[in-house]
């Protein structure tokens, strides 16, 4: 049997193929959790970070290099390649995007732009070619799914209700597709140029798709994230496919595309791998609070999620979303090692 090495492990396992220890990577492990991250955003906005490649690699790479994880995830955001169809937006610290002219009528989705390259997307496409010369490590590209970028673009800012987004979808369904169409376009316009720089896997966030129903996703979100998909996966790259309170989503989801499909914390990863079916692989899924627990529960914790995997080849050890800020640094350091050092038993 082949196995992988540290720089491949991450790969094999996008691809179902067998690997000698389950990989492990954190989303947001590269940002707000690190005090070096924090350092830097005393001069610099999150923004303006993106606008400098060698802060894109350096921040890029810095989990690699600190805590060993099998992958660096591209440091981005996924609004930034909104600028390139002519939507202005601010990112407010511990609040999110803020649209300044929202997007919710025929005219104003006419009015978007063809996507095009600005200066912050050139700049973290040159970061992603700086993190490759410098380490052989996976770098992850990652974009915002369609439905996920069309509830800011609607509501105007970050929603726990999405009313507007949902009566948007119902009472103007044309005026949505024509949003998703562009928004979808524009997705894989930018996918493509991140694989065409050198990452070699892209995740894609439907962090807010949990608020659909199965039967709204299947109608409104699914066949737009499904475009996507189709076109970046002939470039022959892994495609990790997230969301988070998804459980009753998920086998739409696998089905919507992705080689991976990322769960988080509240539903068991076997149920979750059973739901997803045994041709796609599995992301996660340890709850983010945990990582803040005493060591004996955090690893108690991972163990539950490693078990639930039984050693399948295909599974991704994540969490079930982004690093919390207050997460210290040596917790995430001693949970790599712990699943590294898991029997991978199959």
């Amino acid at each position: 049997m082949t196995v992988a090495v540290a720089s491949d492990r991450f790969l094999r396992a996008c691809r179902l193929q067998p690997v000698d220890r389950t990989p492990v990577w954190f989303m947001r492990q590269a940002g707000r959790s690190q005090p070096e991250y924090r350092a830097l955003r005393q001069r610099y906005t999150l923004l303006e970070i993106c606008r400098h490649p060698e802060l894109v690699a350096e921040v890029t790479l810095r989990p690699v290099q600190q805590m060993g994880v099998d992958a660096a995830v591209l440091f981005a955001d996924i609004t930034l390649p909104l600028e390139g169809i002519g939507v202005a937006f601010d990112l407010e610290d511990g609040r999110g995007p803020r649209i300044h002219h929202p997007i919710r009528s025929e005219t104003e989705v006419a009015a978007l732009r063809a996507f095009a390259q600005t200066p912050a997307v050139a700049a973290v496409l040159e970061g992603i070619r700086l993190a490759r010369a410098a380490s052989s490590a996976p770098v992850i590209g990652f974009a915002g799914a369609p439905f996920t970028l069309a509830s800011y673009l609607v509501e105007g800012a970050p929603s726990r209700e999405f009313l507007l987004t949902k009566a948007l979808m119902h009472q103007r369904p044309e005026v949505w597709r024509a949003l998703l169409d562009r928004l979808a376009e524009m997705t894989a316009a930018y996918l493509i140029l991140q694989v065409t720089a050198g990452v070699d896997a892209v995740q894609l966030f439907d962090s807010w798709v949990g608020c659909l129903s199965p039967t709204d996703y299947a109608a409104f979100a699914a066949p737009y994230t499904r475009a996507v998909c189709e076109r970046v996966a002939h470039l022959g790259i892994p495609i990790i496919h997230f969301g988070t309170n998804t459980a009753g989503l998920l086998p739409l989801m696998a089905g919507a595309g992705g080689d991976v499909i990322g769960v988080d914390w509240r539903i068991a990863l076997d149920d979750a791998w059973s739901r997803i079916g045994p041709a796609r692989g599995i992301q996660g899924n340890l709850d983010p609070a945990v990582v803040l627990a005493d060591p004996a529960v955090l690893e108690s914790c991972a163990a539950d999620v490693l078990g639930r995997a039984a050693g399948r080849p295909g599974h991704i050890f994540n969490l079930g979303h982004g690093v919390l800020p207050d997460t210290p640094q040596d917790h995430l350091r001693r949970l790599v090692d712990f699943v590294h050092a898991y029997e991978v038993r199959s």
